[in-house]
């Protein structure tokens, strides 16, 4: 098949959406498929063909709510001038769904889409474009969710829509099938008794690091233990640094803080964090780590922790639980996006109810949150068990190898049966 897969970031740029559109692309050429990407133009890709995967780049941004600039006339002249046997959107809300709206009626090839969340359902600035959705989906001939019950699904539920299908999101065979020879925990000069509690995720402040470092601050452990917090905080890597980038990017910081605080929408107190961290320092026996790992040594981290802790305030189908799994790593995660369902189906972790506010976001309960941590660190077989679950479920149904056999068949035309779960 000659398929088009259209995302609005693709590799160099790291994101979960890049990693499954990345995943499925490549293991379709390996295939035998002509899989081509469509995505925004970035300035730091100097290829075009990524791991056999053609890359298209558009000059073009937005969405119909914000307005769409730049080349997005190109883009749907590329769609229709191209005889594509299938084309799959993934993500609304982003110029590459959004630019199909007015054309998706001449397009030939098959047509799929994965909603993936619908993260703005509720913000009334994209009321009128969710009027409108459910005849742009009626359009498509398969839509994918990666959730049983989400706010995307339910959409489709309640607009009588039934061409779809759920396919959950997995993580890679080739980085996690093998255990890792890396000796990580000597390379971090980390004891190999401590017990290591590993967060990883960006933005680190919207996967709730505060809320980890906080509730890891509250434990009070008979044993040495060392807490990893792992994501893109580039200049903020060492936020006690007297160097002046690093103190002008604190006060930025401070500054977008106050602003956030004074309109309600602050997600993180940055002095908070800072003190939490001085608060770990000073205490006996634990050790806190603020990294920006490459990828490499971040699939090792998985394998060389003790317990993943995940406090994200939103998600959709975080991939980092089904990588934890996949390393046999045991998870605590907040109640976010379908984590419960991730939680059920690799039996591999627990999750912990959270509230939300005005805005659909998740507030974690730091002391709730250390009471899980210091149950599981306290709890060596109940550990290994939801390690053994996760590893072995993960190797069974939510490898990329797998899950690419079920997109292989909806690209082609297959039909699975509604509200059903695939794997």
């Amino acid at each position: 098949m000659r398929i088009l897969m259209c995302c609005e970031f693709y590799a160099p740029s790291q994101g979960g959406v890049q990693k499954v559109i990345q995943e499925v692309a490549e293991h379709l050429v390996r295939k035998g498929h002509d899989v081509t990407v469509a995505t925004s133009a970035l300035p730091e890709r100097n290829f075009t063909n990524l791991n056999g995967v053609k890359i298209k780049e558009f000059k073009a941004s937005g969405n119909l709510v914000a307005g769409l600039r730049g080349k997005v006339n190109n883009y749907q002249d590329f769609i229709l001038s191209e005889n594509f046997d299938a084309v799959l959107v993934k993500a609304a809300q982003q110029w590459t769904f959004d630019a199909l709206w007015p054309i998706i009626d001449k397009i030939k090839a098959r047509k799929v889409h994965i909603p993936c969340g619908y993260s703005c359902l509720y913000n009334d600035n994209f009321k009128e474009y969710y009027q409108k959705m459910p005849d742009i989906l009626k359009k498509f001939d398969h839509l994918i969710f990666y959730a049983e019950n989400y706010r995307d699904i339910d959409f489709v539920k309640q607009h009588g829509i039934k061409n779809y299908s759920i396919l959950p999101n997995g993580a890679s065979e080739v980085e996690f099938r093998g255990e890792s020879s890396n000796n990580f925990r000597k390379q971090f000069n980390i004891p190999a008794d401590d017990i290591v509690f590993l967060s990883v995720g960006s933005p680190p402040f919207m996967k709730g690091h505060f809320e980890v470092a906080l509730a890891y601050s509250m434990l009070n452990l008979p044993h040495n233990s060392t807490l990893i917090l792992n994501g893109n905080y580039q200049s903020f890597e060492n936020p006690f640094s007297n160097q002046i980038d690093g103190l002008v990017f604190r006060l930025k910081q401070k500054a977008k803080d106050l602003v956030k605080l004074l309109l309600g929408r602050s997600r993180c107190n940055l002095s908070m964090f800072f003190k939490t961290i001085k608060s770990i320092q000073k205490q006996k026996n634990k050790r806190i780590m603020i990294l920006n790992l490459p990828r490499e040594k971040v699939v090792s981290a998985f394998f060389h922790a003790d317990i993943f802790v995940f406090a994200s305030h939103i998600e959709y189908s975080p991939l980092v639980l089904y990588e934890s799994s996949a390393a046999g790593l045991p998870f605590i995660s907040a109640s976010v996006g379908n984590a419960e369902e991730i939680a059920r189906w690799t039996q591999g972790g627990i999750v912990y109810p959270v509230k939300q506010d005005g805005y659909g976001y998740a507030i974690s309960d730091p002391e709730q949150l250390a009471m899980h941590m210091t149950e599981l660190a306290d709890d060596k077989s109940k550990r290994e068990l939801l390690g053994f679950n996760g590893r072995k479920n993960w190797e069974q149904n939510y490898t990329w190898e797998k899950i690419t056999d079920i997109y292989e068949k909806i690209l082609a035309g297959n039909q699975y049966a509604s509200n059903q779960k695939i794997i």
